[in-house]
């Protein structure tokens, strides 16, 4: 099993940025990827971004690729989600997770989660 705990959610101005971090322990050897996950009030949760736990390969959804990065500290067990160019559209609860399978974006997919940091951007 994998605990992850998100931080570092606040509240922005449009055009702002904010850097999550998430930090990952247990049995991170046992993971394939990290992935960040966002749900706003009344919406489904939605696939945002993953990072490979080895070889730091990342992929992003259409809604933040070119303003969202990805990235990990190996050292740390900590993996950042830095939000620039932010947009009213990006409020949600952001929700780190880990998967032991390759290439998947579905929630359903990912076996251990935290617990979640609001991000609100104000227009």
């Amino acid at each position: 099993q994998v605990q992850l705990v998100e931080s570092g959610g606040g509240l922005v101005q449009a055009g702002g940025s904010l850097r999550l971090s998430c930090a990952v322990s247990g049995r991170t050897f046992s993971m394939y990827a990290t992935g960040w996950f966002r749900q706003a009030p009344g919406k489904q949760r939605e696939f945002v971004a993953r990072i490979r736990w080895s070889g730091g390969v990342t992929y992003y959804a259409d809604a933040v690729k070119g303003r969202f990065t990805v990235s990990k500290d190996n050292a740390k067990n900590t993996v950042f989600l830095q939000m620039n160019s932010l947009k009213p559209e990006d409020t949600a609860v952001y929700y780190c997770a880990a998967t032991k399978l390759a290439g998947v974006t579905g929630s359903v997919s990912y076996s251990d989660w935290g617990q979640g940091t609001q991000v609100t951007v104000s227009s």
